[in-house]
């Protein structure tokens, strides 16, 4: 059998929309994703815990995990380095989301690099899916990878936050990348 778990849930705003925070009882993070991408965040606490074992409780007052993400949108970029997070997941996909906090804050790296990073030079598309997997983004930064070629590829949250966010942490994007800028919610 399983463990169950409770998890609070927090809706937090910021200039790219509403942020979900997913926080155990220790205040661990679980997982972040973006309001309109609820789906895939419950698809991957299934993942991660089980299918019905995760219920998440509406927090009432902002927790320290909110405020420390908002010391990070206000310019604090290194404010959620030693964020604490906890996640389900094979030891592989572990092993990818600890070199992803390794990326600084502004820079960004490859699927390649970061294959080459943890020793596995041959498993760049394993790479590519653990960190589609990571549940939590931001903090454990998949937006700081980039194609080969210096694209954007895929984020969860949509490549207009994945730019955002690149940018917003001073990031050198290539034009094409930079391009259009998103709307303030």
């Amino acid at each position: 059998m399983q463990d169950k778990f409770s998890f609070c849930l927090e809706r937090m705003p910021t200039p790219v929309g509403c942020m979900l925070l997913i926080i155990d009882s220790d205040n661990i993070v679980r997982a972040i994703d973006w309001e309109g991408y609820e789906e895939r965040m419950h698809r991957l606490l299934r993942l991660h815990y089980g299918a019905g074992n995760v219920t998440l409780d509406d927090t009432l007052r902002p927790s320290s995990i909110r405020r420390t993400l908002e010391r990070y949108l206000d310019g604090d970029l290194a404010a959620i380095d030693d964020l604490p997070v906890k996640t389900g997941g094979t030891p592989f996909q572990r092993e990818v989301w600890q070199a992803l906090r390794q990326i600084p804050a502004g820079q960004t790296t490859t699927y390649g690099d970061l294959a080459t990073q943890i020793g596995r030079l041959k498993a760049v598309r394993a790479v590519g899916l653990a960190n589609g997997a990571n549940p939590v983004g931001v903090v454990v930064p998949c937006h700081r990878v980039i194609g080969a070629n210096a694209s954007l590829t895929g984020y969860g949250g949509g490549l207009e936050r994945k730019r955002w966010l690149l940018e917003h942490e001073g990031a050198r994007l290539p034009l094409e990348a930079a391009a259009p800028k998103v709307k303030k919610a």
